[in-house]
């Protein structure tokens, strides 16, 4: 028997209001399917992405969400490794977590240790597998390097910050405000620069003693991008990983090198996660950092039916740490 369940879904690509919260029947798991009971949604950039269409979704209408973590209520047939009554998390691929329950494969499913809520989990998941991508695999990062975060207070900024001071780096960081400053450092963050009141590239340089960076993270997009080119040392790198400030423009490898001789990537952690072994290895990385002492800073929390102010408040650049809905 079909139930309905309340979803946050899209019929067309536009603002946040195209956000709509209508029940929809869901199916029985199927074969290797699993159903989960949500009791937090992550509230992500991407999920604005797929809102205006800039990345687009298979098919329309569609709910969006590409982060939760419930609790398992049924299990489809073939499947053995995970069990009713289980606490899960997920991210990525398939996208649909604005949901009071949903269908998932059950291979996406990462069973939590009884220690991380529920918030935590739907707070950090995707962005504890970006900053695994980014440190692990884009630009490895150890003791004595230097990384410089764009938006060092929000929800990705403060686990980057983190993740990379575990790793022995120093970290500088991008704040819009004296209180995001002061937030970022409480979370490790060793120089904080207000963009606002000074120019980034300047600051940066000279934290580093003229250097530049080895490896920035730019999230913004837009002219920050371009300008980030500049904070970054001779062969060190810059890692494109969204444009909230709009369209990325095409970049000339000449303004790369030989003269600056720096590396340019535009990792997708999507794609990353593809990957079930690579996704699998992301999740229990970070776990471990949560076990060692990951702090994950919740700023808002909506019920589902407001994931229109949701989506507003992270598109203000206002929002500090993670944004949860909840069903």
């Amino acid at each position: 028997m079909n139930d309905l369940i309340q979803h946050v879904r899209i019929h067309a690509h536009g603002d946040h209001t195209q956000l709509v919260c209508e029940p929809i029947e869901l199916a029985p798991p199927g074969p290797g399917q699993i159903r989960i009971r949500h009791a937090a949604i992550g509230v992500n950039f991407v999920d604005v992405y797929h809102r205006t269409g800039l990345y687009p979704l298979p098919n329309l209408p569609a709910t969006l969400g590409a982060e939760g973590a419930g609790v398992v209520e049924a299990v489809g047939p073939g499947v053995r490794e995970i069990v009713p009554g289980q606490r899960v998390a997920y991210a990525g691929a398939p996208v649909g977590s604005y949901a009071d329950a949903r269908n998932l494969p059950a291979e996406r499913a990462i069973v939590l240790p009884d220690a991380v809520s529920f918030e935590t989990a739907a707070g950090v998941m995707l962005r504890g597998i970006t900053a695994h991508m980014l440190f692990a695999w884009v630009r490895k990062i150890g003791p004595g390097d230097t990384v410089l975060v764009h938006a060092a207070a929000g929800g990705l900024g403060l686990i980057l910050v983190q993740w990379a001071k575990a790793l022995g780096a120093i970290v500088i960081g991008t704040v819009g405000s004296p209180a995001k400053a002061e937030l970022a450092r409480a979370h490790g963050l060793d120089h904080a620069i207000l963009y606002r009141e000074e120019d980034f590239v300047a600051a940066t340089r000279k934290f580093t003693q003229g250097e530049g960076v080895h490896l920035a993270i730019d999230g913004i997009g837009g002219e920050t991008l371009r300008q980030t080119l500049d904070a970054v040392r001779p062969y060190g790198m810059v890692a494109s990983i969204g444009q909230v400030a709009g369209t990325i423009a095409a970049l000339d490898p000449a303004e790369l090198g030989p003269y600056r001789s720096i590396a340019f990537a535009r990792p997708g952690v999507f794609r990353f996660m593809s990957d079930l072994a690579r996704y699998r290895e992301g999740a229990q990385a970070t776990l471990q950092r949560l076990a060692a002492g990951l702090r994950v800073r919740i700023g808002q929390e909506l019920p589902l039916a407001h994931a229109a102010q949701a989506h507003r408040l992270i598109e203000s650049g206002q929002t500090v740490g993670s944004v949860l809905l909840k069903p």
